[in-house]
């Protein structure tokens, strides 16, 4: 007998997946930033070999999923991993569970704190509804581990870097090691003088601070510091990478604000389905940055 959709919708909602195999699910399990406990690991492996096949699958975006669980099992195994406090993840058309890099924490080239930001952004935003699926990704640095122009949402840390020339001994390791080549050399004087100097073009700059790590003499110094804000990344049968809503973005607190706003705009005008990167190329992208920038 076929279940009612009105019984499948709800549990689809909780995590909890039909598979192609009548009558089984996977069991779709939340770990923001990719983290979960020795016990909670534990407790899985146990759920995975009492009501699945003792296999657990590792999912793209730093899940967990419980695969071949019976109907008739999903809620006993649901009770025991609440117990150890895993809980459930999401699917359909709401915001996805958050994925990030160690960061700042443990890795030497993050710049901010990815963990404690993904946590943030679980408790305001998580399982919320959106027109279709709603994807946020923190990335500690340039290095974009975690690809975040490759989701709805994706935060980058970000340091503008300044250069002084006391520092400067002119051995022109910056230009180099520049990945966006927006440092040039320059040089001028007159009367027999020759000076120098080291320019950044700020519009070309992605504030990796590669300068910075590379600069001997520490001419090449941090400036001001916070995150990179993208919206409108997707991958999928119609891929587009995310836009640059905001280059630098030196509050947390207005990072979140803006998240916010970013989300309500796919709702009042994202169509059923669709896409916050293929809602923003339908309206247009200027129209978006208005919305939900206004005059900052």
């Amino acid at each position: 007998m076929v279940e009612p959709e009105l019984v499948v919708a709800p549990v689809n909602r909780e995590g909890m997946i039909r598979q192609k195999q009548h009558d089984y699910y996977f069991i779709r399990l939340k770990a923001v930033a990719g983290d979960l406990t020795a016990t909670q690991m534990a407790c899985i492996a146990l759920v995975a070999e009492r009501y699945g096949r003792g296999v657990v699958h590792l999912s793209t975006r730093q899940g967990i999923e419980i695969h071949h669980v019976h109907h008739d099992n999903l809620e006993d195994a649901r009770r025991v991993l609440q117990v150890a406090g895993v809980q459930m993840g999401a699917s359909g058309t709401r915001v996805r569970v958050i994925v990030a890099c160690p960061g700042e924490a443990t890795c030497k080239f993050g710049s901010i704190d990815t963990k404690k930001i993904a946590k943030e952004l679980d408790t305001r935003f998580f399982n919320q509804e959106a027109p279709s699926k709603f994807k946020m990704a923190v990335t500690g640095c340039a290095n974009n581990c975690t690809k975040a122009n490759e989701n709805d949402i994706g935060v980058r840390g970000a340091i503008e870097p300044e250069w002084t020339s006391t520092s400067c001994c002119d051995c022109g390791l910056c230009v180099k090691f520049c990945p966006a080549k927006a440092i040039e050399r320059r040089e001028s004087g007159s009367n027999g003088t020759r000076e120098f100097a080291y320019t950044i073009d700020r519009e070309s700059c992605i504030n990796c601070s590669v300068c910075t790590q590379h600069c001997p003499g520490e001419a090449w110094v941090v400036g001001r510091q916070g995150y990179t804000l993208f919206i409108g990344g997707t991958m999928g049968k119609i891929p587009r990478f995310a836009s640059v809503l905001k280059k630098l973005v030196e509050s947390e607190e207005e990072l979140y604000e803006l998240i916010q706003k970013a989300l309500t705009c796919h709702r009042q005008h994202g169509q059923k389905k669709e896409r916050f990167g293929h809602m923003i190329d339908r309206i247009g992208i200027d129209k978006v940055k208005e919305e939900i920038l206004g005059g900052n």
